[in-house]
């Protein structure tokens, strides 16, 4: 690559940051204000649209252009354009055509993609399954680093342990885990791993991770606890996960109820073959309230009191809203 090419490449990449002065691109590049023109003119021939504006806050820009030129990304930002297009490849959008054209833009940039890099998408595909979209929460989004993600993502690509900060209620713990499969569902991330501490399987919220280190230990695979390691996390969501938790007594059949239900909402547990419980839970007893309607089923909420009370009053509601209706 010639001098002159690298030297477009790197002034494309300062004005994809930000509006820089003339006279700061021409210090950045260690070249006169005449080539830094000449330069400027070679992207515009080339489809970049690149503004100039006089005054004390002028300069250049990159603007808006009737075409799609090339892109320059860094490593980081590579990554997660990488890792973005492929969870939206999974299909988990509900739109096919979005599937279609991830599945092209993928394939484009992991064509061009440095080894190094390619490893790294490589490990977060792989290591990356995605929970059903057909549930939905009142919490915030809990967004992880990049950097986290891939580092989780090398360990179990590798099946090497990681030494994982996790924060708690009151404070943090540091725990030595074999990572297995990272779970992306509504806009969260968790890891399934099995705990060196107490020697059990976990499903931990990366969020919740301030740091993690490959502890440099090498391990064999174990049997997962759930053939399918979404299933896995979608319970330990619906037992543990949510602010608020629930036991119901349902007056049905166990298989009834579970082809009625998301997995995240609950788990199942048969009594006989005329009843089961449900174990359940959500952001809020409101939304607790929502899913037992939902049920079509008679029920008996066993607890918390929180939501016996909260049903009496909904009750109640209900019952004063059609007393005076026609037919009552």
């Amino acid at each position: 690559m010639s001098r002159t090419t690298t030297r477009v490449l790197r002034l494309l990449s300062l004005l994809q940051d930000r509006t820089h002065t003339g006279r700061e691109l021409a210090e950045r590049l260690g070249v006169t204000d005449r080539t830094l023109r000449n330069d400027i003119q070679r992207l515009r021939e080339l489809g970049y649209p690149v503004h100039a504006t006089r005054g004390a806050v002028g300069g250049y820009r990159l603007g808006r252009g009737t075409a799609m030129p090339p892109l320059l990304l860094d490593d980081d930002e590579a990554v997660a354009v990488a890792v973005a297009i492929g969870l939206a490849q999974d299909g988990s959008t509900g739109l096919t055509d979005i599937t279609d054209h991830a599945g092209r833009a993928l394939a484009k940039l992991e064509q061009i993609l440095p080894k190094r890099l390619q490893r790294k998408v490589a490990a977060l595909s792989t290591a990356t399954a995605v929970g059903p979209a057909t549930t939905g929460s009142r919490e915030p989004d809990a967004p992880v680093p990049a950097t986290l993600l891939t580092t989780l993502a090398s360990a179990v690509r590798d099946r090497a342990t990681v030494r994982v900060d996790i924060a708690g209620p009151d404070d943090s713990v540091t725990a030595e885990v074999e990572p297995y499969r990272l779970i992306n569902w509504q806009r969260r991330w968790y890891l399934v791993a099995y705990s060196l501490e107490n020697h059990s399987w976990r499903a931990i919220p990366v969020a919740a991770v301030s740091h993690a280190t490959t502890a440099g230990r090498r391990f064999a695979a174990r049997a997962l606890p759930d053939e399918d390691p979404v299933a896995f996390v979608m319970r330990d969501i619906a037992t543990t996960g949510w602010k608020v938790h629930a036991r119901v007594t349902v007056l049905a059949p166990a298989e009834t109820v579970i082809a009625r239900i998301n997995p995240a909402v609950g788990v199942v547990e048969p009594v006989d073959d005329q009843c089961c419980t449900l174990l359940t839970g959500a952001d809020a007893l409101e939304t607790i309230a929502i899913y037992l309607s939902m049920l079509m089923m008679d029920f008996r909420v066993d607890g918390p009191p929180e939501l016996v009370d909260h049903l009496r009053t909904l009750a109640r509601r209900y019952t004063e809203a059609v007393a005076d209706a026609p037919g009552a």
